[in-house]
Parts: C-alpha cells; sequence; structure tokens
C-alpha cells in the first residue's frame, strides 16, 4: 500500500514537473519571439519613456490614441508629458507633429497635455493632424497647434463638458423592498448616489462646476483658432462636425492626407530631406496576460450586456466626455 502511495506521489511530482518545464519552454519562445517581432517592427515605435535615436534632424509624430486618462492600453499620460519634455530637449528634435485619434478624455489630463505643448511651442513648431476622431478633450489638445488638418472623414469638435451623471435608483429600490443606508458627514457628500435623490442644490454645484471647465474650454478655442468669445460659443455647444463643417467655421485649416500634411511640414521647416519618427505609446504586457486572457475568453465569451455594461461603468475621471466607438 506504501509503495502505491510512493508511485502516486511520484508520478504527481513528475507532472507538476512537466507543467512547470512546459511553462518555463513556452514562456522562452514568447520571450524571443517578441524580440523578433519588436525588431521587425519600425525600431520608432515607443514602449517606454525613451526617444528614438536619430542620425540627423527629425520630426515626431507623436500619437495622441484613446481616451484621455492617466493610463490605458494606448495612452499613458506619464509617458506623453516625459517624451514632450525629452523632445523640447532634444537637439535634433526640429518640431511636433500630433496625430490624433482620441474621443476624448479627462479635463485635468487633456489641460495638462495641452500646456506642456504649448511650453514646447513657445522653443519649436506643432502642428495637429486629426484620424478618425478627435473630440473633446482630443479637439483640445489639438489647439496647441499652431496648424490643424484632418482626414476628409474625421469627426471633430464636441466643445463642451460632461460633469458627472446621476441615477437615482430610489423608487426601484423601494418597489422591491432594496434597502441601502449610506452614512455620510456633509449633507452634500452623497450626492449623485444611487440612494439619493438629487436635489436642486446639488445640480446647481455640478452646473457650476461644468460651467467653469466650459469657460475654459472655450477660450483656449477662441485663443487657438482666432475666434471671438461669442464667435466661439456659437460653435461649442457640444455637437459634432464633420471635416467639411469644421474647416467651414474654422476649427481646422485644412483637409488633406497625412501625408501631404508632413510634406507641407518640409516645406515649413525648408528641409526636404527631414525624417518623421513615429513616438506611440503601447503598454507592454507579459506573456502570461495573453495566455490566460485568451483562456478566458473561451470559457467565458462576454454576452452583449456585458459589453454594454463596460461601456457604462468605464473608469473616467469627471468632468469628462467619453465616446465609445467600434
Amino acid at each position: 500500500m506504501s509503495d502505491e502511495k510512493s508511485k502516486k506521489k511520484l508520478s504527481s511530482g513528475v507532472i507538476v514537473l512537466i507543467i512547470v518545464l512546459v511553462a518555463v519552454v513556452l514562456l522562452g519562445v514568447a520571450q524571443i519571439v517578441s524580440a523578433f517581432s519588436d525588431g521587425s517592427i519600425k525600431a520608432n515605435k515607443q514602449k517606454n519613456n525613451s526617444i528614438p535615436r536619430s542620425s540627423g534632424k527629425y520630426v515626431a509624430e507623436l500619437y495622441i490614441d484613446g481616451t484621455i486618462l492617466d493610463k490605458s492600453e494606448t495612452y499613458n499620460q506619464e509617458w506623453l508629458l516625459s517624451t514632450i519634455e525629452q523632445l523640447k530637449n532634444d537637439p535634433k528634435n526640429e518640431g511636433i507633429l500630433l496625430y490624433i485619434d482620441s474621443p476624448g478624455g479627462a479635463v485635468y489630463q487633456s489641460d495638462e497635455a495641452y500646456l506642456a505643448l504649448m511650453d514646447y511651442r513657445a522653443e519649436k513648431p506643432v502642428w495637429a493632424y486629426f484620424g478618425s476622431l478627435a473630440a473633446s478633450g482630443g479637439y483640445y489638445i489639438g489647439c496647441s497647434a499652431e496648424k490643424i488638418a484632418a482626414n476628409r472623414n474625421t469627426l471633430t469638435g464636441s466643445i463642451g463638458v460632461i460633469a458627472g451623471r446621476s441615477v437615482d435608483l430610489t423608487g426601484l429600490m423601494s418597489k422591491y423592498g432594496i434597502k441601502m443606508t449610506t452614512v455620510t458627514a456633509g449633507k452634500n457628500k452623497n450626492m449623485m448616489g444611487i440612494d439619493s435623490p438629487f436635489t436642486e442644490e446639488q445640480k446647481k454645484i455640478m452646473q457650476d462646476l461644468a460651467d467653469e471647465c466650459y469657460e475654459q474650454f472655450v477660450e483656449i478655442v477662441a485663443d487657438s483658432r482666432d475666434l471671438s468669445i461669442a464667435q466661439t460659443k456659437q460653435l461649442a455647444d457640444g455637437r459634432i462636425y464633420t471635416a467639411k463643417q469644421a474647416k467651414e467655421n474654422g476649427l481646422i485649416d485644412e483637409i488633406c492626407s497625412l501625408q501631404d500634411f508632413e510634406t507641407q511640414f518640409k516645406e515649413f521647416l525648408r528641409n526636404d530631406k527631414i525624417t518623421f519618427q513615429e513616438l506611440k505609446y503601447e503598454r507592454e504586457k507579459k506573456f502570461y496576460e495573453d495566455f490566460f486572457s485568451s483562456f478566458s475568453k473561451i470559457k467565458n465569451p462576454k454576452t452583449e450586456f456585458e459589453m454594454i455594461q463596460e461601456v457604462i461603468t468605464t473608469d473616467m475621471t469627471y468632468p469628462a466626455y467619453l465616446y465609445q466607438a467600434n
């Protein structure tokens, strides 16, 4: 009996050892493949806070991609600010061409990026090109540019502010006998909570916050696009514009391809030999993240309801504009 137990323990140990060895081999292969694949990608694709080494003068094609928050899969505020600072101090860098493809995001991060680019612009030129969507905070950052162009199918604008969203479930909870109590100190501490009615006083508090952010946004646009405050407010009702409408209203300068815009930048710099270095943030994933994520998706595919839940519960610092594009 003891021999059988020993054999079973030995067998189990061998199986565990094999599993561990297989995992190590797979991880090693993944790292090797990753190293080769990184080499096949343009060397200027950035995954950290370093800028590319260049043998000559270059323009940084700096991507603002995705929702503007502290960090996400495609956007990282710390990386962006650090990159702008490094470019400002790099004698080989001759300018920044922003490529913006963003629905917007948090006011704080948008303004922080705008101010960093304006500081850079005091020494070197900043131009902006809009991709498929450059709205709200994306447009806000674009206002740091001396010249703005867009693809003919771009959607832009959305000059406005969302200061929060209140969902009052007290009636529904009462109907089904659900009781929820939040203990607070300060009568407005729980404002916009699902277990608390949204009072007129609280609406005014949030409206004042939105209005202050809105006035700042309007001033930025008016200054950037050489418009009066009155003209800007006529345009700044939160709507989005096509590229053609944006050009007609003075929100962008022209409609063209990215390649044409690069050529114009070269002409502006009077250097047709200058190169463009693409700087794009992409979060580095560990092998096991993709490995287990793939198994999770196979085992537990998301329902349509779960995907909708993800959209409406996205972690966002308000005030903000959030747009989910497929």
